[in-house]
């Protein structure tokens, strides 16, 4: 997702626009960078160490086959054996696995989406607290928050705005930025979800004489 200078300052305007009618600060960032599942990748590939081995077992595979002296070994040292060449099977399958999960980047397909928008939701709330969302006055912060790789949009509301704004009240500016974004024009789509969050805000918050600006109006691109 690509923004050009004009695209920045646009979005800057509407953000300038929408918080002149409201005491609510509104901040948008724009997510690009991959995430990583390295625990699918350690999930997957142990799953893997303890099941194919056993279904080599299964298939016919013996010791014999890591082991040429197989058949001249005592009872003892078969037992002994056995037990090391399951080990280095497994050792030898788990890195295998590991290694193709992660060069091939498999991890995010094979985390359920579910995870995956666990993971965006955690990584906006991050952003929402160290970007100053929590520390207006009135508590009345709003992040925009898109995150590119996994196509999600989330809006966040601060507790002063979820005192008084129902969560579904918030359902036109998901559907504004995921509209533009879909149809190739993300500040379009940016912009006209800034005016309907405003709008929202400013029924609920309207701006005071004395309000001031607390947070800065740009997009903030991660």
């Amino acid at each position: 997702m690509l923004f050009s200078d004009q695209d920045r300052a646009r979005i800057a305007e509407a953000i300038r626009a929408a918080e002149a009618t409201t005491a609510g600060e509104i901040v948008v960032i724009v997510n690009t960078q991959a995430h990583r599942y390295h625990d699918t990748a350690l999930a997957v590939a142990i799953l893997a160490a303890l099941a194919l081995p056993f279904g080599a077992v299964v298939a016919g595979w013996a010791p014999s086959a890591l082991f040429p002296d197989w058949d001249t070994l005592d009872a003892a040292n078969r037992e002994l054996h056995a037990i090391e060449g399951f080990a280095a099977v497994q050792a030898l399958v788990f890195l295998a696995t590991l290694a193709l999960v992660a060069l091939a980047r498999l991890d995010r397909a094979l985390t359920p989406a579910g995870l995956r928008r666990d993971r965006v939701h955690a990584a906006a709330m991050t952003q929402f607290r160290a970007r100053g969302l929590t520390r207006t006055a009135g508590r009345t912060g709003l992040l925009l928050y898109v995150d590119e790789p996994e196509h999600v949009a989330e809006v966040i509301a601060d507790e002063g705005v979820f005192a008084c704004v129902a969560p579904d009240e918030w359902a036109e500016t998901i559907a504004a930025l995921t509209a533009g974004i879909k149809a190739g024009r993300a500040a379009d789509g940016m912009v006209a979800a800034i005016a309907r969050a405003g709008a929202v805000l400013a029924r609920h918050l309207p701006r005071a004489a004395d309000d001031v600006n607390e947070l800065p109006d740009g997009l903030i691109e991660l």
